[in-house]
């Protein structure tokens, strides 16, 4: 991890086409400004863990226990 010191209207290029700027500090917390193309996804880290987790849960297959469906199909044939 690189790590940077900034002060408040100083900024961090990553690339040619972002830009990350310190905009504001209020004791703990740090404001900062993003730059970058439209097409550049950006999210809170917390939002982009539980897009990836509901991504993997949609793509996974369903778990079917072919056992209980064929002890049901077989209690309805023989009602």
């Amino acid at each position: 991890m690189l790590v940077l010191t900034r002060k408040i209207g100083e900024s961090i290029k990553i690339n040619d086409d972002v830009k990350i700027t310190v905009v504001e500090v209020k004791g703990k917390n740090i404001r900062i400004g993003i730059e970058a193309p439209k097409e550049t996804k950006i999210y809170r880290e917390e939002v982009f863990l539980k897009i990836k987790q509901e991504n993997q849960s949609a793509a996974s297959p369903l778990q079917i226990d072919l056992g209980k469906i064929a002890q049901l199909m077989k209690n309805k044939l023989q009602k």
